[in-house]
């Protein structure tokens, strides 16, 4: 791996050099073994950043902020609470004032991607109805999470920038809120986020001979994205999570986005 951005990477790069798994790639066990123990400490920041953001705006709509998280997540805006307390205000009742404000804590990617991924959530939230609270079971957030993903999957109704990570990522966001919910979690219902880092590090276990297949689309969320790429990136995602014990499908992403990440702040995550 060039450039390690974190220790993740730098002892994903030990294992592929020591070898000893199939064709001269690392051990596939110690790789699993390093994305649980990665996923599992940084999910343990997750679940304290979800809580307290949710609780710091009690009287907010959760979705709003299970959906600003995600931005935060993905690598578009600053995690600070006046960003979220901005964004979320914008959800609720579109202005200028608290838009602008939102945009100004992007990060190198710029304010466009803030502005149009919640121009695109406002435009969702006004035609998708979803529980008040948060639902409690993974079966109900499912069903939740196929009632917003039936405009953004359809062929002229997707809002734009409404791509594979912000169509899911807010129901992460919602599995990080309830920690012991989370933990039971062992097939995509939900479907977790695969874009961007995600993408990435699955590419990168594939080719070291770890998982069956490359995964499906890309890493860009701008752009339409085909349905069966959810799918078959979180069925890579449940290959990992079968071939090891003790974690959920949250460890496994979180793990492999550690792996798959260039962001260099998560030097100090974990």
């Amino acid at each position: 791996m060039a450039s390690p951005v974190n220790n993740t990477q730098i002892e994903f790069a030990s294992l592929c050099k020591a070898g000893g798994g199939l064709k001269g790639g690392p051990a596939k066990g110690k790789v699993l073994d390093l994305l649980r123990s990665s996923g599992q400490a940084l999910n343990v920041l997750a679940y304290q950043d979800a809580r307290e953001r949710l609780d710091a705006l009690p009287d907010a709509n959760p979705w709003h902020v299970c959906f600003v998280l995600g931005l935060c997540w993905g690598h578009l805006a600053k995690l600070d609470v006046d960003f979220v307390a901005h964004a979320v205000a914008a959800l609720a009742d579109w202005n200028d004032d608290d838009l602008a404000a939102a945009c100004s804590f992007h990060l190198e990617r710029g304010p466009e991607p803030i502005r149009n991924s919640l121009a695109g959530a406002h435009v969702l939230f006004r035609k998708v109805t979803l529980p008040a609270a948060l639902p409690s079971t993974l079966e109900q957030l499912s069903v939740a999470q196929q009632r917003w993903l039936s405009p953004i999957l359809h062929p002229t109704d997707r809002p734009p920038y409404i791509g594979s990570w912000n169509a899911t990522a807010m129901f992460m966001s919602a599995l990080f809120a309830q920690p012991s919910l989370a933990k039971t979690q062992l097939t995509p219902k939900p479907i977790l986020p695969p874009g961007g880092p995600i993408f990435a590090g699955l590419k990168m276990l594939h080719a070291v001979g770890v998982l069956s297949k490359h995964p499906a689309g890309s890493m860009l969320d701008d752009a339409a994205f085909e349905p069966g790429a959810l799918y078959e990136n979180n069925a890579l995602m449940v290959e990992l999570l079968e071939g090891s014990s003790g974690w959920c499908l949250t460890d496994v992403h979180s793990g492999v986005y550690m792996l798959g990440t260039r962001d260099p702040r998560s030097a100090t995550w974990i």
